[in-house]
């Protein structure tokens, strides 16, 4: 996911680009907005931490840019790419290096798991969205 961040600094085509250049099959995209219920349904793992409203209230600022990423090795292979949750820790070449504004804007969610990834992908899409 490209987040509110990203996308209001007209980040998504540099980001998307550094995606395919990496390896990475696009199978599915959208461009959204989500409420600030959806964006707390899709942290509710977060739920009980303290950042979890400020984090809600963040997702739900602006547009996103949501897609389903493909490759071999495609969980460990993007979080690779996008470097460090902080970006001053992030390696230099990452998206987080180059696009993140802090540790709470940092430009890009990467899943942290193929179970993951295949809860967050069906959150967004349906099997007919994608390709």
């Amino acid at each position: 996911m490209i987040k509110p961040d990203a996308v209001e600094a007209n980040n998504i085509g540099p980001i998307l680009a550094m995606i395919n250049k990496a390896g990475f099959k696009i199978e599915a995209m959208k461009y959204m907005r989500l409420t600030r219920e959806q964006a707390g349904a899709f942290y509710a793992v977060h739920r009980e931490r303290p950042f979890y409203g400020e984090l809600t209230d963040y997702m739900s600022s602006g547009p996103i840019v949501a897609a389903v990423l493909t490759k071999d090795n495609a969980v460990a292979d993007y979080r690779k790419l996008i470097g460090a949750t902080d970006p001053s820790k992030a390696e230099e070449g990452t998206i987080r290096k180059m696009f993140a504004k802090s540790i709470a804007a940092n430009a890009v969610h990467g899943s942290d798991s193929d179970e993951n990834a295949n809860i967050e992908s069906d959150f967004f899409f349906s099997h007919l969205e994608r390709f």
